[in-house]
């Protein structure tokens, strides 16, 4: 068993084409409370990744040693290759429509990074960690905007370019209208934040 991932929350292991995510201990937390958040955490993890096509299929969950077992995916991470790629629009509206997949099973992924997805023929989300089941639309257009945050940090050559053919993919989902005019609230929101904090500097 090979560890392949070392996080804050948890180790990856890869073991013979299958992925092994087993939750860390934490010390700084009081022991009872510590093992409460951990099977909280895997139950919720285990149940997402059952209603979820395009990730990792769930082989088996233990929430008594904090483990996950799921299968491989073979193919590259699509941080590595973003920046390069010849059909960039192509896959922009294909990340879109998965979110909105995702959003429709009323499952708000919680960290969409570039890192958190997987293309090969398709695309796949991975580490769903820190997702959640939600119908409330200003989750969804968090979801999105934390995405889009993640193109201009990472791959701002064309972000905003990038981002909107990403909501154009998302427009398969049934709340897209709702959800899109949230997001523009979202970002007023963070514009504002920023501009109130130069003020304090």
């Amino acid at each position: 068993m090979k560890l392949i991932k070392q996080g804050a929350e948890a180790n990856i292991y890869l073991n013979n084409k299958k992925i092994i995510k087993e939750r860390i201990k934490k010390n700084y937390r009081i022991e009872q409370i510590d093992s409460k958040i951990r099977k909280f955490r895997t139950r919720r993890e285990s149940k997402i990744l059952e209603k979820v096509d395009n990730a990792p299929n769930l082989i088996k969950s233990s929430d008594k040693e904090m483990k996950i077992e799921m299968g491989y995916i073979d193919g590259e991470v699509l941080s590595r290759i973003f920046d390069s790629l010849e059909e960039k629009n192509k896959i922009c509206l294909l990340i879109g429509g998965k979110i909105a997949d995702l959003h429709d099973k009323e499952i708000i992924h919680g960290d969409l990074t570039t890192s958190n997805m997987i293309l090969n023929d398709d695309l796949y989300f991975i580490d769903f960690g820190l997702s959640f089941f939600s119908k409330k639309v200003e989750d969804k257009a968090v979801d999105l905007h934390l995405f889009k945050e993640v193109l201009k940090s990472r791959h701002h050559k064309n972000y905003e370019e990038n981002f909107k053919l990403v909501l154009e993919g998302y427009k398969k989902s049934k709340d897209h209208k709702d959800v899109f005019d949230r997001l523009e609230k979202v970002e007023t929101r963070g514009r504002y934040k920023k501009k109130h904090l130069n003020k304090q500097q």
